[in-house]
């Protein structure tokens, strides 16, 4: 009889804890309440709300780019290129999306300030003394395995320039740059548009610097050199006037350029949702077409 009992009491239990559990899985399975979603969206909204970004100092967004930076993505009052260590500046397609990029993370432009990143250094892994950086950096995954990049700000296309007196002046076709000597500044991803897309003959010339690479094609070292096609404008328009753009190169994949950051970094979200609301405004092309002007000369098949 006592075993009945017991036996009545265990089953009697059970079951009372097979309902609790029951009604556990039923709360976390169905659909949230209104209540509760709506503090789930606020938590995520807040995290890029600007006095819980975590940068590298309160109330201040800290931005770098090289020195000196060049039109169209940088300029001063007067056209020329801008020295980073100066007074700050909006002229430029890259300054202008760095301004609006900080007012959509709610920072004024007083609360923006500036380092000098030198490209070439920029990708090093390790701590970064900036917020992100902007300075032409197309995203790779060798990169991105030691610094993170944000989605595009702007999709690219590389470009050849030639002295307008070079024998390759009138190249139609990536056939007739097969014999081209060309230049590219090192660890850029003009040189894989060289290497990949050309294949010329001749091995590229590699330069520390695009300057170095423009006096290169100024003193005939090289025969022409290949930079991003806003790049290509202002070279050919003020750095080397007796030169052209005779075409862009065909794309393979999308090869566009982003903003970097520190890798691993809590504000790499917030960045991109930052991006994607100036590309839903329109802001994006307004400031292309603002600054990167020009007819678009053909794709080199």
């Amino acid at each position: 009889m006592r075993k009945l009992v017991l036996l009545a009491v265990l089953l009697a239990a059970l079951a009372a804890f097979t309902t609790a559990c029951g009604s556990d899985d039923d709360e976390q399975q169905g659909t949230p309440a209104p209540a509760a979603t709506g503090a789930t969206d606020t938590g995520a909204a807040d995290a890029c709300a600007k006095e819980n970004l975590p940068t590298r100092e309160p109330g201040t967004l800290t931005i770098g780019t090289d020195n000196p930076a060049f039109p169209p993505w940088f300029q001063d009052a007067e056209g020329a290129p801008w020295d980073p260590t100066t007074e700050p500046t909006k002229e430029g397609y890259e300054a202008a999306v760095a301004y609006a990029v900080a007012g959509e993370l709610g920072f004024s432009d007083a609360e923006v300030t500036w380092v000098v990143v030198p490209f070439e250094t920029a990708f090093k892994p390790g701590p970064k003394d900036f917020d992100f950086d902007i300075n032409q950096v197309s995203f790779t995954k060798k990169r991105d395995r030691t610094v993170d990049i944000s989605d595009s700000y702007y999709d690219v296309e590389q470009s050849v320039v030639v002295l307008k007196s070079s024998k390759f002046a009138g190249a139609k076709s990536l056939a007739d740059l097969k014999d081209a000597k060309l230049g590219v500044q090192l660890g850029t991803t003009s040189y894989d548009a060289i290497v990949n897309t050309i294949q010329p003959s001749k091995d590229p010339s590699v330069f520390s610097s695009n300057n170095d690479a423009i006096t290169a094609l100024k003193n005939g070292q090289v025969d022409g050199i290949v930079v991003d096609y806003p790049t290509s404008l202002y070279v050919t328009a003020v750095q080397v006037p007796n030169a052209t753009t005779i075409g862009r190169l065909p794309a393979e994949g999308q090869e566009y350029f982003g903003l970097m950051l520190e890798e691993g970094s809590p504000l790499r979200d917030c960045v991109n949702e930052a991006i994607a609301s100036l590309r839903e405004q329109g802001k994006l092309d307004e400031f292309a077409q603002e600054w990167i002007e020009g007819q678009a000369p053909p794709v080199l098949e």
